[in-house]
């Protein structure tokens, strides 16, 4: 094992758009598993919108990563050291990590053991939190019925892709937004979705209706903005609008008022609007893995991952995923997986 640890610390706390000078580079010792203490060597660390969000010094559902901390980010690592009874050396898990080679847990952090040959990659990305995060937001809060109309923003992205995957599953209409014509065609040729609007070359508003002809029964948000604007005033009744993400809002300092028609709209259309957060349903996985994985096998929940090499690169790697760069799951390739 290396003898140094490299990390991204927090530097500076952005006003506006994110920079890589936000964040600094330093290598330092590895650390020491003490008791009760497990050392994990990183191989895979999750690139995610809400990483924007967690070092903005406003509490979440999490507290906001402290300036010269680690950055903060889900990993999946091997076990290096270990003082804890219930993991033992060579372990694969899953965990809170963070951007840095070596991560140590203590007694009462959460690590969740992984099975022995595991496909770490689907296990990050449509096995993982985007994965679930998309099956109990789509599956528990839209409540599908065969026959609706979803309407899914971001669609060609991590949570996105597999939004529509389930609603197709399930016997949906879906209608993805996306923001190149490379991201509609993909989501409708390799993934199912039934037609896709690129909302950087159409006025999604006028659209709409075009793709949309019944109305929208269930609209999964994961950007807010114009997008939630647009597909507000095409909600059927009883329609339920799921809030999973706000990403035209995460990185700028001007973030656009509204949406209009609330929460006038919301009444006389006995609509519904809830936000949710994946960790919420941790006492659960057991119900959406055993779905994930089961569509995965019989191959029809796809993957598709956008693997960057190099911890070094995880800042240019955020800024281009918050800039929509990506397509499918993006994340960082720490180190070796043996």
């Amino acid at each position: 094992m290396t003898n140094t640890n490299r990390q991204y610390l927090l530097a500076h706390r952005p006003t506006g758009a994110l920079q890589e000078s936000d964040f600094k580079w330093q290598e330092v010792p590895a650390p020491n598993a003490g008791s009760g203490q497990v050392l994990v060597r990183n191989i895979y660390l999750s690139l995610d919108p809400a990483n924007r969000g967690w070092i903005n010094d406003v509490p979440t559902y999490r507290p906001p990563v402290g300036l010269g901390e680690p950055m903060a980010g889900f990993t999946i690592g091997r076990v290096t050291a270990s003082n804890r009874e219930d993991l033992a050396v060579g372990d694969l898990v899953e965990g809170d990590g963070g951007w840095q080679d070596y991560s140590l847990f203590g007694p009462n952090e959460t690590l969740i053991k992984l099975p022995a040959g595991e496909d770490l990659i689907a296990r990050m990305s449509v096995r993982g939190i985007t994965g679930l995060t998309a099956y109990w937001g789509f599956l528990d809060i839209g409540k599908p019925v065969p026959g609706e109309t979803v309407l899914v923003s971001a669609a060609a992205g991590a949570v996105g892709m597999v939004v529509g995957q389930i609603a197709k599953i399930k016997g949906c209409h879906v209608v993805g937004v996306a923001g190149t014509d490379e991201k509609c065609r993909w989501v409708v040729d390799d993934l199912g979705f039934d037609s896709a609007i690129n909302y950087k070359n159409e006025n999604v508003s006028k659209v709409l209706g075009q793709h949309c002809p019944k109305g929208i029964d269930i609209y999964f948000d994961n950007t807010g903005g114009d997008i939630l604007q647009a597909a507000l005033f095409r909600m059927n009744r009883g329609g339920r609008m799921v809030c999973c993400g706000v990403v035209s809002q995460y990185d700028t300092s001007n973030p656009l008022p509204g949406p209009h028609g609330m929460p006038g709209l919301l009444v006389v259309r006995r609509l519904r609007m809830e936000g949710f957060i994946v960790l919420d349903y941790e006492d659960r996985r057991n119900e959406a893995d055993s779905d994930l994985a089961s569509w995965f096998a019989d191959g029809h929940l796809k993957n598709k991952v956008d693997i960057i090499d190099g911890l070094e690169n995880a800042p240019s790697g955020l800024i281009g995923l918050l800039k929509g760069e990506n397509i499918g799951k993006r994340m960082i390739k720490v180190s070796e997986e043996s």
